[in-house]
């Protein structure tokens, strides 16, 4: 039995429940997770990026994770819940600290909306926000809610494959259509060769400045599958501010109801 069916119900049996597979990203096409060390050419700029997108959701998924942001004025930590089914939802709350608890922000289809207990307050965000930083972080609403995707809105292509720094990887530039609702004017993906697991993203802003950079480290196994458990983001005009992500707990494929991304449900 997994964490999350002990404590929240039925798994859905699916093909990482009985482990079958062993992956990476959290992407729906399971036997992409598999990660065989296969060259690097046997594997499309497509397929990196459609791991990329999906590395942390699955069919469906539930977990927890810790928060870290680091300003130059003050530190903040929070301990978060989350879900997500398929690529149109997701529910993340904050649990901790005391202070913020219940502050939650949910997406169904194209529509998000931030629940503020404080002032009991349902708030719908327009889609001009979906470049704004999330409960403060360096994160913004578009990572946390991952609207967009690299295959449907960008342009992309290998644009280098060998060692770079001591490590085998594959680099994928990605520029975005001319009608893409995305915020980026450039994203460049660098993913280990023997797994493609993400080693980092580097985001540039509408006239190509480099405005933040991802990494990637801390790989571990949930739930049979494999993926970085540590993300930082560094932004390129305040390098001594980070965000951090640790992710605690996650289960993928479950049976998730739908009244869980529900602004009744957001509101609890």
């Amino acid at each position: 039995m997994t964490w999350f069916s002990s404590k929240y119900g039925r798994n859905s049996g699916s093909p990482f429940s009985r482990g079958i597979l062993a992956i990476v990203s959290s992407l729906a096409v399971l036997c992409f997770f598999c990660f065989p060390a296969t060259p690097a050419s046997a594997v499309t700029a497509r397929e990196i990026l459609d791991r990329m997108d999906d590395l942390y959701r699955g069919e469906s998924s539930h977990g927890e994770m810790t928060m870290v942001v680091v300003t130059a004025h003050w530190k903040r930590t929070l301990s978060l819940e989350f879900w997500s089914k398929g690529k149109e939802k997701s529910l993340i709350k904050i649990l901790a600290p005391i202070k913020e608890k219940d502050t939650a922000t949910l997406r169904s289809g194209n529509e998000i909306w931030n629940y503020l207990p404080k002032v009991k307050r349902v708030i719908k965000l327009p889609s001009s926000m979906m470049s704004a930083s999330w409960m403060g972080s360096h994160f913004t609403n578009d990572d946390l809610v991952k609207e967009s995707r690299f295959v449907e809105d960008y342009d992309f292509e290998v644009t280098f494959e060998g060692r770079r720094a001591g490590k085998d990887i594959v680099e994928v530039t990605c520029i975005p259509k001319p009608d893409a609702p995305v915020v980026w004017g450039k994203v460049v993906v660098v993913v280990r060769l023997q797994d493609y697991l993400p080693l980092e993203s580097a985001y540039f802003d509408e006239e190509l400045h480099l405005a933040r950079t991802m990494t990637f480290s801390d790989v571990r196994t949930f739930s049979g599958r494999t993926l970085p458990a540590r993300m930082v983001v560094v932004p390129a005009d305040k390098p001594g501010e980070r965000t951090e992500v640790t992710y605690r707990e996650i289960a993928f494929d479950l049976d998730l109801s739908d009244e869980i991304f529900s602004i009744r449900n957001l509101q609890k």
